[in-house]
């Protein structure tokens, strides 16, 4: 079968990178391979395996050999890069095995101008931003003052395809991911974490005063803005920030989920973290709200559906449904 478009997600057993695979199998127009080296990705994660227009490899993009064999053998249209090493905290604990994701990067982009990639969607995140000064956070301002590796990766990445762009002609995208949570999402990171704590009726802990903002996006809407960038050829060559305008305490959030699961859970704080965590988190979404052409979905609506997915048991699904 003849396909319109073949698309390479990486790092798309992960929970972004398998939410958008899906998404993109979803149109019978595309043929998507999906690969991962299992780091933190899982196999439940990946798509109705009946259905023709994908394919799985287990693959690390950190080496050349194996990811070449790859892109050599499908000659992709499009490439969304989204495996990394992911979350700060897991970075803070292994600092040398994100910098190895260097070595991705740059062997995704030489791959992909070598093959006739028309254009390379890049994940970058929010910790690029490191401790800003100014708010909201909008694409134009990157102060690159963070110390973690995490971010100067991240950073070092958006050069990367700015440069190979200027070079080569390589087309791209940058997306800024901020605080995306959703079914797919690990339960290390802070949604998941806390709701799991609410529903075993467990105390919650919080780091530091929870007086920390973010934003948070449901993983709809981080999807559905970079697929009308991908078919509307929207910000070609161009960084957009992916997130929710709206900002929320760290312990207003708790309060919320407390709410939303009906729990008996205790607040308890704990000493700050020594490294990581950023006292506030909120940028300009103009650039989204213009690909999305729609509302936001807000913070409780997402809570809903996360509860409503099946990922935390009966339990949530019927508290969500109250």
């Amino acid at each position: 079968m003849t396909y319109k478009r073949k698309i390479l997600v990486t790092g798309g057993a992960g929970f972004i990178g398998s939410s958008l695979a899906d998404r993109l199998i979803a149109d019978p127009d595309n043929y998507v391979v999906i690969v991962d080296n299992m780091l933190t990705g899982h196999r439940h994660n990946l798509p109705d395996p009946k259905l023709p227009n994908w394919k799985f490899i287990k693959c690390n993009v950190n080496n050349y050999s194996d990811i070449s064999a790859v892109m050599f053998s499908h000659r992709f249209d499009f490439v969304f890069h989204y495996a990394a090493v992911v979350g700060v905290q897991r970075t803070l604990a292994n600092p040398t095995l994100v910098l190895e994701d260097v070595q991705g990067i740059k062997n995704m982009l030489d791959l992909s101008k070598n093959t006739g990639v028309q254009r390379f969607f890049y994940a970058s995140s929010s910790e690029v931003y490191g401790e800003s000064v100014s708010y909201p956070q909008d694409e134009i301002q990157t102060p690159l003052n963070s110390r973690l590796p995490y971010a100067v990766v991240k950073n070092l990445g958006e050069a990367y395809c700015t440069s190979y762009h200027k070079e080569y002609g390589l087309d791209y995208t940058i997306f800024r991911f901020f605080n995306t949570y959703g079914p797919k999402q690990s339960t290390d990171f802070v949604m998941s974490r806390f709701i799991n704590f609410a529903l075993a009726n467990q105390d919650i802990t919080i780091y530091g005063d929870g007086q920390q903002s973010r934003t948070f996006c449901f993983v709809d809407d981080n999807v559905d803005a970079a697929l009308t960038s991908l078919y509307q050829k929207r910000h070609i060559n161009n960084v957009v920030n992916i997130g929710n305008d709206v900002e929320v305490r760290i312990i207003d959030l708790a309060h919320k989920i407390l709410e939303l699961t009906d729990s008996k859970s205790k607040v308890v704080y704990c000493p700050p973290l020594k490294e990581g965590d950023m006292r506030r988190r909120v940028p300009n979404i103009d650039r989204m709200c213009d690909l999305l052409d729609r509302p936001l979905i807000s913070l409780e609506t997402g809570i809903k559906h996360l509860l409503r997915s099946g990922r935390f048991g009966q339990r949530a699904y019927e508290q969500a449904n109250v």
